[in-house]
C-alpha cells in the first residue's frame, strides 16, 4: 500500500504553477532522488510531502499516523544546547524531561544538596510515568550510530557535524518518510561517504533533494523530476536517468516541431478567405482554436545558461613556485612543509576535510597571505578571478544590475560591448529579476550571480571555491565545459567527487596533520593511489611490529614468559596472511570495476550488490588485521 499519493495538485506563489495537476505515489521502502532546474519549486514540493505547505488544489492522501521527518537546507547556527538536549527535542515533552534529568545528573557530581537530590527523584517519577526510560535508550543508541558526543555543544561543531545532529533529532521519532533537501550541501567528502552509508542502511522511505551526482548515483532507486509543474517518475538509477532524459527531451522537440508545423498549415488555410471554411469546414476551425489553445498552454523548456569567461592575455610559464612552506593559527599547524610548482595550464583540486586549511592553502599559493617559513614564488603576467564560497564580494544590499555593472549600463565581454540585462540573461536573470537585491536571491541564483560578476573580468587563473553548491545539474554541466574549455589555470575546491572527476588533472589531498599530498589525475586517481599507499603501508607493518615486540620481549623475558599460541590459533595466524592477501585483491579487483563507466550501464540492483560486496570485503578485511593482531600480541 502506498505511503503517500498526489492526485492533481496544483500549487502556485503568483507566477507560473510550480505543480501543475502533478500526480505522484511514493511507496515503502523506495529512495527517491527528486530532480530538477533551480527555481522549478522541489523545496516546496518537499514541504508539500512535509504538510508544511498548504496545496491550492487537488488531493493529497496517506497512511494513518504516517511518520513523516523534513531536515531543511539550512540548520540553524544560534543553537546553544549540547548534543544531547538537541536531539531529545525531537522527542517532544519527553525529550525536554529527559535532557532536565541529564542535567541533573550531571550537576550531581559538584553538588550533593537536597535540593538537587529531590530535583532528580521528582524527574525519576516523572519519567517512570512516562515510560520514558526506552527513550533514553534511543537518544543513546543514535549517539553511538551517528558517532556523536551527546555533551558537546552545538556551538562548538562544525556545519557538517550540525547537521548531522539534526538529522538524528528527525530520526529519533523513526519515522516512516524522511525528507532531505540538499543534504550535502557543505559537507566535507568524508561526511558525504558516512552520510550515504547512513540512508545505504535506513529502513524507512527516502525523498531528497540534491544535485551532488555521485550521491545520487549511490543512494537514489527512483527518480522522480519536476519539470514545468509536472512530475515524472523514473525507474531507474541516475546515469540511466540521464540517458533516458535525454531521449525523452528529443522526442518532445520532434513531437512540437510537427505540431508546429501542422498549426502553421492551419493558419496559412484559415487565411484563404471565406471560400476556405464553408459550412462543411466549421469542424476543422474548431479544430484549430484547439490547437491554438494547446500551443497557448505548452510550457517551454526553461533556457540554459550561456556561461563565458573572458581569458587575459597567457600568464608566464610558471604560475607559481612553492618551496617548505609552514602556516600556523594560534599554534595549531594548518598547512606543514608544502612544495609545489604550478605552471600554466594546471587544473588542481584542493581536497580535504571542512576546517582543514584548504582556502588557507589557496591564499598561501596567491601571495594573499605570508607564510610563517618557506617562500611563495608567483609567476608573470597573473590575472585572478577568485570566486569566495561566502560569496563577500556580493553586496547584500544593491541589485543584481548594481553588483555586476558597477554604475554602467553595459559591459565588455570578449571585445565586444553588451548590455548589461542581455548579460545578465545569459545567466538565467529576467530583466524583472536583474532588479532584485542580493537579499533576496536563492543559492543557487547567488552562485550565478558570483560567476556572472566573476567572468566580466579577463582572467588567465581562475581560483574557484566551493563553486557548485545550490547549481542545479544542468548549469554545473556548463561550468565543467567551461573550465575544460579554459586554456589558463585553475585552481578548485569542491566536495563535489563528479565535479572533481570530470575538470581537474591534479589533486591536493590535505591531511590532519596539515601535510599536503600532490597525486595526479582527478578525485578518483588520487583515492586509488592513497589507497594503494594504505596498502602498502599496512603490508609493511607485520614485519616492523614484530621487530618491535622482539624487542619489548627481550627486554621483559626475565620477568614474563611468553605466552604460548594454541594449535588452532597456530594455524589461524599461518592461514591470515594468505586470507588477507586474498581479500586486498579482491577489493582491488572491485575498484577497477567500480572505476569503469560501463559499470554504471548494469542493472541499479548489481550496482548496489557490488556495493555491498565492496564493504563486506573492507569489513572483512579490518577484522583480518585485527585477529592478526591479537595473535601477534599473543
Amino acid at each position: 500500500m502506498a505511503l503517500l499519493t498526489l492526485r492533481d495538485v496544483s500549487l502556485s506563489f503568483g507566477g507560473p504553477l510550480l505543480l501543475d495537476h502533478a500526480n505522484l505515489t511514493i511507496e515503502p521502502g523506495e529512495r527517491i532522488a527528486l530532480l530538477g532546474r533551480n527555481g522549478t519549486g522541489k523545496s516546496s514540493l518537499l514541504k508539500v510531502l512535509a504538510g508544511t505547505i498548504k496545496v491550492d488544489d487537488g488531493e493529497i492522501s496517506q497512511l494513518k499516523n504516517l511518520r513523516c521527518a523534513y531536515l531543511s537546507q539550512e540548520v540553524p547556527a544560534n543553537i546553544e544546547a549540547n548534543v544531547f538536549d538537541t536531539i531529545a527535542l525531537g522527542l517532544g515533552d519527553i525529550g525536554h524531561t529527559l535532557s532536565e534529568y541529564q542535567h541533573v545528573i550531571n550537576a550531581l557530581s559538584d553538588d550533593h544538596s537536597d535540593k538537587l537530590l529531590n530535583r532528580l527523584d521528582r524527574l525519576h517519577r516523572e519519567l517512570d510515568e512516562l515510560d520514558a526510560w526506552k527513550f533514553e535508550q534511543k537518544v543513546s543508541s543514535i549517539l553511538t550510530r551517528m558517532e556523536l558526543d551527546g555533551q558537546a555543544l552545538m556551538a562548538n561543531l562544525s556545519g557538517g557535524m550540525r547537521r548531522r545532529v539534526w538529522l538524528a533529532k528527525e530520526l529519533i521519532s523513526e519515522p516512516d518518510l524522511l525528507l532531505l533537501d540538499e543534504p550535502t550541501n557543505h559537507l566535507d567528502i568524508t561526511n558525504i561517504q558516512w552520510l550515504e552509508s547512513f540512508l545505504k542502511d535506513y529502513n524507512g522511505t527516502l525523498i531528497m533533494i540534491s544535485h551532488d551526482r555521485a550521491f545520487v548515483q549511490r543512494i537514489a532507486t527512483r527518480i522522480i523530476e519536476l519539470d514545468r509543474g509536472r512530475l515524472s517518475s523514473w525507474e531507474c538509477d541516475f546515469t540511466t536517468y540521464l540517458i533516458r532524459r535525454e531521449q525523452a527531451l528529443e522526442a518532445e522537440a520532434n513531437q512540437n516541431k510537427l505540431f508546429d508545423k501542422k498549426l502553421s498549415q492551419e493558419e496559412t488555410w484559415i487565411r484563404q478567405g471565406i471560400k476556405a471554411r464553408r459550412t462543411r469546414n466549421e469542424g476543422r476551425v474548431r479544430a484549430l482554436k484547439r490547437l491554438r489553445e494547446e500551443h497557448q498552454a505548452r510550457r517551454e523548456l526553461l533556457a540554459k545558461a550561456k556561461i563565458n569567461v573572458q581569458e587575459a592575455i597567457r600568464s608566464g610559464k610558471i604560475v607559481a613556485e612553492v618551496d617548505h612552506i609552514d602556516y600556523a593559527i594560534q599554534g595549531n599547524t594548518i598547512i606543514s612543509d608544502f612544495t609545489a610548482t604550478i605552471s600554466r595550464g594546471d587544473k588542481i583540486g584542493i581536497i580535504g576535510p571542512n576546517g582543514s586549511g584548504k582556502t588557507t592553502l589557496i591564499k598561501l599559493i596567491l601571495g594573499y597571505l605570508k607564510p610563517d617559513s618557506g617562500t611563495v614564488k608567483l609567476g608573470t603576467q597573473l590575472e585572478i578571478a577568485f570566486f569566495d564560497q561566502l560569496r563577500q564580494q556580493l553586496n547584500e544590499e544593491l541589485s543584481v544590475i548594481e553588483n555586476v555593472g558597477e554604475g554602467s549600463t553595459r559591459i565588455e565581454i570578449n571585445n565586444q560591448s553588451k548590455h548589461i540585462i542581455g548579460y545578465l540573461q545569459d545567466f538565467l536573470f529576467t530583466p524583472d529579476r536583474a532588479q532584485t537585491p542580493v537579499k533576496a536571491l536563492s543559492g543557487g541564483e547567488r552562485n550565478r550571480l558570483l560567476l556572472a560578476k566573476l567572468f566580466t573580468k579577463p582572467a588567465n587563473v581562475l581560483v574557484l571555491d566551493e563553486p557548485t553548491n545550490d547549481l542545479d545539474v544542468e548549469t554545473l554541466e556548463l561550468l565543467e565545459d567551461l573550465l575544460l574549455n579554459f586554456n589558463g589555470t585553475i585552481i578548485l575546491v569542491s566536495h563535489d567527487r563528479a565535479f572533481l572527476n570530470n575538470v581537474v588533472t591534479s589533486t591536493f589531498v590535505i591531511d590532519e596533520t596539515g601535510h599536503v599530498h600532490d597525486y595526479v589525475g582527478n578525485y578518483d586517481d588520487a583515492m586509488r593511489q592513497r589507497e594503494a599507499e594504505s596498502l602498502n603501508k599496512i603490508k609493511s607493518q607485520p614485519s616492523n611490529l614484530s621487530n618491535e615486540k622482539i624487542k619489548k620481549k627481550n627486554k621483559s623475558l626475565a620477568e614474563k614468559k611468553p605466552e604460548k599460541l594454541s594449535y588452532k590459533d597456530q594455524r589461524e595466524l599461518q592461514d591470515l596472511p594468505v586470507r588477507i592477501e586474498q581479500l586486498e585483491t579482491a577489493l582491488e579487483t572491485l575498484h577497477q570495476q567500480l572505476a569503469d563507466p560501463e559499470f554504471y550501464k548494469s542493472t541499479p540492483e548489481f550496482i548496489a550488490q557490488t556495493n555491498d560486496q565492496l564493504g563486506q570485503y573492507q569489513h572483512e578485511l579490518d577484522q583480518a588485521f585485527k585477529r592478526w593482531e591479537v595473535l601477534e600480541n599473543k
